[in-house]
């Protein structure tokens, strides 16, 4: 069991680490099916850690079919005690290029398979989800973004769709009524499956666009490889400047 390792869980633009020294991997089976990519064991600075892509190794899995059960009991299967989510997200009130460490999230998703709990279950499990992340995770992140000196918020709220269509205009003006910084499509049931699991799990997101009618003219896909492109090192350097936990 590697109880000491944290798990990265990367989204669009960080299917691998490229300096991370791997050392094994391993298919793992779970109740639920199967994860999106066999888990990758290694070593990513000073930091043990478990590497899976959300999206599969290719990126072909699409928000609203990843099997976010699978992922999150595979890593906990394996001993993992803490995650971190990594993603791109659309800006609300955060431009792009900048990185944010949410500290509450709002789930506007419908159909996925969101709980650990069967029916038939007694007694059913309640798990208290007043603050969604992991705090101390989330300093970690804070405090590695200030050692790398990368443009970090240190809070926000995360408001996650169901995709993989973008948003409407009014949809965003909607969910910044509601309290939003950013829009993403994976943020849940990610964190919850953690909580159900007693995991330490917390978000790293990378906003790559303004969210629709936020900006000038349509998002295009173009637009938000670019900046996912010339943004990505600063997650990078954020991750590989955390310090053991």
């Amino acid at each position: 069991m590697d109880t000491e390792r944290i798990a990265i869980v990367g989204g669009s633009g960080l299917t691998w680490l490229d300096t991370l020294s791997v050392e094994k991997q391993k298919v793992v089976v779970t109740p639920y099916g199967d994860p999106s990519a066999p888990l990758t064991f290694g070593q990513f600075g000073k930091l043990p850690v478990v590497f899976l892509p959300r999206h599969g190794a290719g990126h072909t899995i699409p928000p609203h079919e990843v099997n976010y059960r699978a992922n999150i009991w595979a890593l906990h299967s394996v001993g993992v005690k803490k995650i971190i989510s990594v993603a791109s997200v659309g800006g609300i009130t955060m431009e792009p290029g900048i990185l944010c460490v949410p500290d509450q999230i709002i789930d506007y998703t419908w159909g996925r398979e969101h709980t650990y709990v069967e029916s038939g279950q007694s007694p059913v499990k309640h798990v208290d989800f007043t603050e969604p992340y992991c705090e101390e995770l989330r300093q970690a992140l804070i405090q590695a973004g200030m050692n790398a000196s990368v443009r970090l918020k240190k809070d926000g709220c995360y408001g996650a769709t169901q995709g993989p269509r973008l948003e409407t205009a009014a949809e965003i003006q909607r969910m910044h009524r509601d309290g939003c910084d950013l829009v993403g499509m994976t943020g849940m049931p990610e964190a919850a499956l953690a909580r159900e699991l007693d995991l330490c799990f917390a978000h790293l997101s990378l906003v790559v666009n303004w969210a629709a009618g936020l900006g000038k003219g349509p998002i295009t896909m173009q637009e938000i490889q670019n900046n996912l492109e010339s943004s990505i090192e600063a997650v990078k350097k954020l991750l590989v400047s955390i310090e053991a936990i």
